[in-house]
Order: structure tokens, then sequence, then C-alpha cells
């Protein structure tokens, strides 16, 4: 990793099937079919005719930032002045890395997108290109109309999520002394071609992003693009609008937390915003359906939730397992999964006198590393310093806080079962609350309703 010179820029091989290398070829030729062709020099294209091509697909920083990279590929790695564009050798080996490249291919360009100096980049300018490669991803998709359901809402929020997402993909840098990125303090430290090497090859994102960027802005070899795994399809109901908490961005990070196979599709379960303010139209909503993610976004702005790695169950007793997590949104974006401490991952419970009515991830009864009280609206975040079973923070602004949205969202397809549990009352499911309800002498409202349901 990192050598000064490069195999990257030693080898100028091509990784594209003989008709990639012909879209390839035929986008070098539109982009360079209006340039000056008396000039005896190999044909090229210049920045104005990148930005004629591209148009609004990306933003005007990033499109200057792939043609500065793009320029600066050395491919024979002979001495050459200034050049006056971007030759056919240096478009064809520059979109190979950027589209087939391995980590220390992907870095070079990365390098050469930051700074036409060889060596060292500052962190400083690092965190800048990774914004600057978030918002486009940001921007690219809504302009090709990729948001399979979503909306192109940018949270009003500071941090922007640009900048929360940019910094949680920063955080997992290792410098070469091993410390990580934690802190305005390192933006004038300096990160080399190795720690970016290396980042790149554990971080995903980075060069998923570096594909999205290049495969929309300049729609080119878009078939080898699966953005079902980035984007999952959102799916709110017939009829019916929702103005999520979530943004494209936030989307895009809790889907890749999550298995392959549960990342292609979210379902609304429940949502404050649609179904009330009601505990009693959470459970019945979320109970019985399979993995999900729950958000909430309190009065101070916070934005954050937990993922059920199984079913929720109206119970009096922990459920779940190792595969459930704690995550923040905003003002920061983060993932915190379980230390093994305990097996307290899931609570949900109602109609008790002696323990808690409410649904609980992680800490203890009274002490939940996050808490939605039965009493709905309310809720608290404590840890002092963390959660015991997901070694999170405080989630919230305020330890005990107030909350007006709630979205369940269920990922991946149902199974048959979850179906048909999908269509009965909680009263149905859970018989002792059925049997409470009746010798209170209170009538069940939904009597007959699912019947009609299941005929129309």
């Amino acid at each position: 990793m990192g050598n000064s010179r490069s195999r990257a820029e030693q080898e100028c091989c091509p990784q594209f099937l003989p008709e990639e290398q012909a879209e390839v070829d035929s986008l070098f030729d539109a982009l360079s079919s209006g340039e000056d062709s008396s000039e005896p020099s190999p044909r090229s294209f210049s920045l104005r005719a990148l930005k004629n091509h591209i148009g609004e697909a990306l933003p005007p920083e990033m499109v200057t930032r792939l043609y500065d990279g793009m320029q600066r590929v050395n491919p024979t790695r002979r001495a050459h002045g200034p050049s006056q564009g971007v030759s056919q050798e240096q478009f064809t080996m520059s979109m190979s890395h950027l589209l087939k490249g391995n980590s220390e291919e992907k870095s070079l360009m990365i390098l050469k997108m930051i700074s036409a100096k060889e060596g060292p980049v500052t962190v400083k300018e690092l965190q800048q290109f990774t914004e600057d490669l978030v918002g486009s991803v940001e921007h690219v998709l809504a302009h090709r109309q990729e948001l399979r359901g979503w909306t192109g809402k940018k949270a009003p929020r500071t941090p922007t999520r640009v900048q929360a997402l940019a910094a949680h993909l920063l955080s997992e840098m290792k410098l070469p002394d091993g410390s990580r990125l934690l802190g305005a303090h390192w933006l004038d430290g300096a990160c080399d071609r190795a720690a970016i090497e290396d980042w790149v090859f554990r971080v995903p994102h980075v060069a998923t992003f570096l594909r999205v960027v290049v495969h929309q802005g300049f729609l080119v070899l878009c078939s080898s693009l699966d953005l079902a795994t980035l984007v999952p399809e959102c799916q709110v109901g017939h009829g019916r609008e929702l103005e999520s908490i979530l943004d494209l961005l936030a989307v895009i990070f809790l889907n890749s937390c999550l298995t392959r196979e549960q990342r292609h599709r979210w379902r609304l379960l429940f949502s404050s915003q649609l179904h009330g303010q009601s505990f009693s139209q959470l459970c019945g909503h979320i109970t019985h359906q399979g993995p999900c993610l729950m958000l909430l976004e309190d009065q101070d702005g916070h934005v954050f939730g937990g993922f059920a790695s199984c079913s929720w169950e109206v119970k009096p007793q922990f459920q779940g397992d190792d595969r459930c997590f704690l995550f923040s949104i905003s003002p920061s974006m983060a993932v915190y999964e379980h230390t093994g401490y305990n097996d307290h991952f899931m609570y949900l419970n109602c109609g008790q006198q002696t323990i808690p009515n409410g649904l609980g991830m992680g800490g203890q009864h009274h002490y939940f590393g996050l808490w939605v009280d039965a009493d709905f609206g309310k809720g608290h975040s404590k840890a002092k310093p963390t959660c015991t079973t997901y070694n999170s923070p405080q989630l919230s602004a305020k330890e005990n806080f107030l909350f007006d949205k709630m979205e369940v969202w269920a990922v991946g397809d149902p199974s048959e079962s979850q179906l048909v549990q999908g269509k009965k009352s909680i009263l149905d499911i859970d018989l002792e609350a059925k049997a409470l309800l009746e010798i209170s002498g209170r009538t069940r409202h939904s009597e007959g309703i699912w019947e009609a349901q299941d005929h129309q």
C-alpha cells in the first residue's frame, strides 16, 4: 500500500469487457466531439465540455473534481507539461479505476481529485472531498429520479445530513499512528496514501458512492449498478402520503446496517402522523411483523432509534437477540451494537401494574437505552455514561424527552405468517388482552373490521 510510484500508475490495463469498453469509448467521443479538431495533438475534452455533457446531474464542484482527477492521471508515467484537456487514455484509465478499480486504484483517484500535489493531503481537504462526494450522491439520485419512493427533501437541521454522514465515514479512517479522526483538532493533520487506501478498503460506502456518482452522473454502464441494495423501495400504503422523519441519506446509512436480504424494500408499519399518537395503535401495527427499524424525533430535533432483529411481541419479558442495535441519525450518525453484557435487547409490554409499560431497547427497567412510554409522547434515553446493552450514549437531547414523530419500518419481504398476522387485530394475537377487555365490559371496536378488509 501507498508506494510513491504505485502499480496503479505504472499499469494502464482497463478492466472493461469489450462491450463496456465500447460504451466508454462512445462516451469519450461524445465528450471530445465539440472540441477543436484542428489541433495536431490527440483528441481530448475540456472542463467546459464535461460540464455541458453532465449538465445539472452533478454539483459543479464534483464535476470539477472529476475533471481534475482525470487530467492528473499519467498512464505512461512520462513527464509532461500542463495538459489542455483529458485524453482518451487518461479518461479510460480514470473510469477503470473509479468503476472497477481496487482500493489502491480508487485511493489514487481520490488523491488526484483532491490535490495536484504528490504526497499526503490534509484531513480538512479529505473532509471537504467526502462532503462533496456524499452531497453528489444525494444530488444525482434525486436528479435521475432514483429515489425509489422516498422524498428528495433536505434535512433542515444543522449539521446537515451530508456533513453527518461524511463525518461518520471519516470516523472510520485510521491515521498512520493508529488513531481515529475524532475531533476538529485533526483537521490540520495529514492523510497519506496508505491511510486513504486502507479507508477505501474498510469502508465500502466510499467506493459505492464513487460508482454512483460516475454511473449516474455520466449515464455510463448503468446496468452494472444495483441501486436496490443502496436505496430500498419505500412502501407506505395505497393512497397514503407520508412526510417521513427520514431523508435519503439517513435511509442509505441505515440500509447499509442491515443484511443484504433486508435492504431492497422497507414497509411502513406505524407512523404517528398517519396512525395517531397512540401506544395501542403502535402495538397493533408492529407486533408479529418481522425485523423492523423504529425511529423517533424528539422535540429538540434529535433523530434516533433502534433495530429489532425479530418480531415484536407484547409480553413482560425481554426478547430479541444480539443482532439488535441502537442508532443515531441527528445531530450525528452512529450505530451502537450489543456489548455482550446482558440480553436486554427488546422489551414491549402493556397492562402490567408492577413492571414498566412501554417499548424499550437496552439497559434495564426504568433505565433503558431507548424507552417509549405507554403514555405515548414521552420517553427516556438513560446512559451513565453508556447503555450497558449497546454501549450507546444518551440519544435524545434531554434524558427524559417528549416527541411527536415516530415511525416503524419493516425491512425485507414479509413471510406468509407475517402477512396473515398483519390482518389480525392485536386482540386476536394477544388472547389475554382480549379477555381483559371483555371482562372490563368495554366494546371491541375492531370487531368485524378485519373480516371486512379480508373481502376487499
